[in-house]
């Protein structure tokens, strides 16, 4: 199961890697805080495009790193965590993306954060014996 977990999740990053660089860009671009391109000296494009970029590699190390899996997830985990402040600010600024056009789906949103940190954790840990 973790197995099938991980590769699901390995998926799911470089689908998402890949929305940012090509078909979601824009939309993409319009979600980054303002607060982020002055902690960072990046545009709001460049800012996605890395995001991006790591979710790629993030998700192909997934599968191509098996003896590295544990250090992945960890830094995967690290990455959604990362990402949540720029998904507090969208529902602080009321900011419509990908469907969330209202305050409540993007408060939603905010619920399911801790479930991916703990599902690139357990995907990528050995179970217990």
């Amino acid at each position: 199961m973790r197995t099938f977990s991980r590769w699901l999740l390995a998926v799911a990053m470089v689908f998402a890697g890949l929305s940012h660089l090509f078909w979601g860009r824009k939309e993409f671009q319009a979600q980054v805080p303002d607060w982020a391109t002055e902690i960072v000296p990046l545009d709001k494009d460049a800012v996605v495009v890395g995001s991006g970029v790591a979710e790629i590699l993030l998700g192909a190390s997934l599968v191509a790193l098996p003896r590295e899996r544990r250090r992945v997830g960890t830094i995967l985990a690290l990455f959604f965590a990362a990402v949540f402040p720029g998904n507090v600010a969208q529902y602080t600024e009321h900011r419509n993306g990908f469907g969330l056009n209202t305050d409540r789906a993007r408060l939603v949103r905010l619920f399911f954060q801790p479930l991916l940190i703990a599902w690139a954790l357990w995907s990528t840990r050995a179970p217990r014996p």
